[in-house]
């Protein structure tokens, strides 16, 4: 599939370019897919282009009947992680929230390579979050600044489903669609891809 490089998109207007149609709509029907779909369509029905994401996602969680959400956050994003927990608290939400670094597993029992050298530098552990709040019962997960690769570990443990909040770029505030708007980074990137290709032709 191709669809980024197609100007029609005549799949909104019902067009099935995929042969996947029957396949979809049956796992689409499945009991729970379909409540998390039907809470989703009725957000945006209602609510479009008035909430926040912040907001949306606490209404997710209230029309899924979900008590306590879990949050699986990044050490550098902690006075993130306490608002958006102290907000779904003053909604009637219960919450649990972990750190990336629980367990304080050293990188040298799994191999990492370390960034800063220390002789104990604990590794981001998303496994160990996912434990934590599966423990915990929680309906909905939310991750705030996980980084790349460890947010895909979050997503593989966790029992219940899960929605980012805060998609982690260190250099952009963590907005990261900026370089993909940005002049000075499709330069940087076409001549980061330049370079590359020159070292493959040699």
């Amino acid at each position: 599939m191709k669809c980024a490089f197609c100007d029609e998109k005549k799949c909104y207007g019902g067009k099935d370019c995929s042969g996947q149609k029957e396949e979809a709509v049956e796992l689409l029907q499945n009991e729970e897919t379909n409540r998390l779909m039907k809470v989703a369509a009725a957000i945006e029905a209602d609510h479009y282009m008035q909430m926040t994401r912040v907001e949306e996602t606490l209404e997710f969680a209230r029309n899924l009947g979900v008590t306590r959400i879990g949050v699986a956050f990044c050490l550098g994003l902690p006075n993130e992680a306490r608002r958006f927990c102290e907000l779904a608290e003053e909604a009637g939400f219960k919450t649990s929230s972990v750190c990336c670094k629980i367990c304080g597993i050293d990188k040298n029992e799994l191999g990492l390579k370390k960034l800063w050298g220390r002789e104990v530098e604990a590794t981001c552990n998303p496994v160990g979050q996912a434990l934590a709040l599966n423990r915990d019962k929680t309906g909905l997960n939310v991750a705030i600044g996980l980084c790349v690769g460890h947010d895909s570990v979050f997503f593989m443990h966790s029992a219940a489903p899960t929605t980012v909040l805060v998609a982690k770029d260190r250099v952009l505030a963590h907005n990261p669609v900026g370089a993909l708007y940005s002049n000075y980074y499709r330069r940087k990137f076409d001549h980061e891809m330049d370079s590359l290709k020159n070292r493959k032709d040699k």
